[in-house]
Order: structure tokens, then C-alpha cells, then sequence
């Protein structure tokens, strides 16, 4: 079994930051990436809104790699937090404020993907209800009424998840 390219390329590990300089450089690292992966989820959403999924799941790679770097830069900001809290608070607050908005707009990204997913479930099993129905013969039990159909006569749809 052969490890993935990503799994290859792991970044390394960074000390915790020992300054304010280098604190400053982590929250602006912080600030751009969140910033970039906010635009790229933004986008998403307006596409997946306007039904525009193709479109929408292009932006899939470029969201994982801001996703990548956003938790390693989360990561280095742990190991460096007890500094942070020492010696830079205000960053920690402008952080905390940014990561709110991030949180919020990330929650609307979610709700619309779920939203899509949903709706694209519902039109496929519908058909696959109709096409179930149009392939069953029509028979009726004593009683006059329809009968259902037997579960061993279902036949399943194939869907192709490639666009």
C-alpha cells in the first residue's frame, strides 16, 4: 500500500511562537487563510445556491488545501496559545472575532450543501420510485386493492457521481 501525495508532503512541526513579532506573523497567517478559505466557501455557496453544482464542486481542491493550512495553522496556534495570552491578548481577540464570522459563514456554506444534498436525494429516489413502479406489473389482492410490489423484483438505479 502506497501513501497518499498529501500523506507525503506533511508539514512540519512548528515551535510555538517566542515573540510578538512572530506572534503577529502566526494571527496574519491565521487572518489571510481564513480570509482566502472564506471567499472559496462564499463562492461555493453563491454557485450551489444558483444550481451551479459543477461549478461549485471545482472549487473543491483549492478548498482543501486552504482547509489543510488552516488547521496546521490552528495547530501551531495552540502550541503557542499560553504565549499568546501572555503576551499578545489583542491578537487573541481579533482572532476570536474573525473566527466568529468565519464560524458563521461556514454554518450558511454547510446549511445550503445540505440543503442541495438533500433536494438531489429526494429527485433520485423519486426516480427510482417511478421507474420501480413502471417496471412492476399491476396485479391487485382479493380484496381489489393494489398489491406491492416484492421486494426481491426491485431493481436499483446506478447513479455516476462524476459530472
Amino acid at each position: 500500500m502506497t501513501a497518499t501525495p498529501q500523506a507525503q508532503q506533511a508539514s512540519p512541526v512548528l515551535p510555538p511562537v517566542a515573540t510578538p513579532a512572530d506572534a503577529r506573523k502566526l494571527a496574519d497567517g491565521m487572518l489571510d487563510t481564513m480570509n482566502a478559505l472564506l471567499a472559496v466557501i462564499e463562492r461555493e455557496t453563491e454557485l450551489v445556491r444558483a444550481g451551479k453544482i459543477r461549478e461549485g464542486m471545482a472549487l473543491g481542491k483549492q478548498k482543501s488545501e486552504l482547509s489543510r493550512r488552516y488547521a496546521g495553522a490552528i495547530s501551531h496556534f495552540k502550541r503557542s496559545q499560553a504565549y499568546m495570552t501572555q503576551s499578545t491578548p489583542e491578537l487573541l481577540t481579533a482572532l476570536q472575532r474573525h473566527h466568529d464570522t468565519f464560524r458563521a459563514i461556514l454554518q450558511v456554506n454547510l446549511t445550503v450543501l445540505a440543503t442541495a444534498h438533500a433536494v438531489s436525494e429526494g429527485i433520485v429516489r423519486g426516480v427510482s420510485a417511478e421507474a420501480q413502479r413502471r417496471a412492476m406489473p399491476q396485479t391487485y389482492t382479493a380484496n381489489g386493492q393494489r398489491s406491492a410490489p416484492p421486494r426481491q423484483h426491485t431493481i436499483p438505479i446506478a447513479v455516476s457521481r462524476s459530472l
